[in-house]
């Protein structure tokens, strides 16, 4: 039998949930995929993957494909650091239809980012896909959306040197609604979850015991990262604490707003009643 193909994003926000699998041996037990979220977005949904990350708005239009694992997903309840939207005059100054370069590589939040400008700020903003650069971004837009280690760098030092107003968007989306933001979820293809259900119960323990390691040894984790990403250790503690490996109840409650808010103004599809549905280990 093979071992289940897993995916793994290839940013800072998902090291916890892998930090106690190279310490267990647990991958040894995967075939694991690393890229980036839209590659991966795509890989499970045309079944390349068995198991891996996949954002929020992508699991809403192919929900009737996957399984959600229960108590993992990429969660805020306020600032997240990684997804901002950085402009050259804060956003009560800007016009009402400024230029906004989208990084490619999160349709979550994009569509977050669109909700905010369009929804809670009455702008009507001009949008274009751009490399996730902020140089570059920046000098063909007014504002532009990055997430993951390039808006890290940005929060962390980059947006100062560019003098950009940087507004945190896990952090607006928790002032407009009083909940907690969903960028991504863990999930499970239906029929692999129906064929093997003891090796993806597998997986999903050997994820949860990952993350409760990763929240005892935080210090360790960032100190190892510091080593190859250009940011210190103390400020990757502070990431880690504020953006939650996890799926509780609240984060569902975000989740069900979020579609919701996502479903009324875009092409994307509502929770389904009594949703999200979740693999049920037995």
């Amino acid at each position: 039998m093979r071992r289940p193909r897993v995916g793994h994003i290839e940013f800072l926000n998902c090291l916890p949930i892998y930090w106690g699998l190279a310490r267990s041996g647990a991958l040894l037990d995967v075939e694991l995929h690393r890229a980036p979220p839209d590659q991966l977005n795509h890989a499970l949904v045309q079944g390349h993957l068995d198991i891996g990350p996949i954002s929020l708005v992508e699991y809403l239009r192919h929900s009737e494909e996957l399984l959600l694992l229960p108590d993992l997903g990429v969660t805020a309840d306020g600032p997240v650091l990684s997804v901002n939207l950085s402009s050259k005059v804060p956003l009560a100054e800007s016009g009402p239809n400024p230029t906004v370069a989208l990084g490619s590589t999160s349709r979550t939040s994009v569509l977050l980012a669109k909700l905010l400008l369009e929804q809670r700020y009455g702008l009507a903003p001009v949008y274009h896909e751009a490399a996730p650069d902020i140089d570059t971004m920046i000098a063909s837009a007014d504002m532009a959306v990055l997430i993951g280690d390039e808006a890290l760098k940005v929060h962390f030092g980059r947006g100062e040197d560019l003098n950009l107003s940087v507004l945190d968007l896990g952090a607006a989306w928790r002032e407009w609604t009083a909940l907690p933001m969903v960028f991504a979820v863990w999930a499970v293809r239906r029929d692999y979850a129906a064929a093997n259900p003891g090796l993806v119960k597998g997986v999903l323990e050997a994820f949860l015991s990952s993350v409760e390691l990763s929240r005892r040894e935080l210090e360790q984790v960032a100190a190892h990262a510091s080593r190859w990403e250009p940011f210190e250790a103390v400020n990757l503690v502070d990431y880690f604490h504020k953006l939650w490996i996890g799926l509780g109840e609240r984060h569902l409650s975000g989740l069900r707003e979020f579609a919701a808010q996502a479903n009324r103004y875009f092409d994307v599809p509502p929770v389904a009643e009594g949703g999200p549905e979740f693999f049920a280990p037995t």
